[in-house]
């Protein structure tokens, strides 16, 4: 059995980069649904009764 410590560390992976968070409550601001632009194209998130979010356009 090999120890991690065996392992050289180029096999070892990377930690994966930082991403960005935004909470979704923050996003539609008190309310349950935001509008959201992605190259002039307007996206809705909504927050549903049951706390699931659903992205449409």
């Amino acid at each position: 059995m090999t120890a991690l410590s065996d392992i050289p560390s180029r096999a070892v992976a990377a930690d994966p980069p930082q991403i960005d968070t935004y909470d979704a409550r923050a996003l539609v601001q008190n309310g349950v649904q935001a509008r959201i632009i992605l190259d002039g194209q307007a996206y809705y998130l909504r927050i549903t009764r049951a706390g699931k979010l659903i992205l449409t356009k």
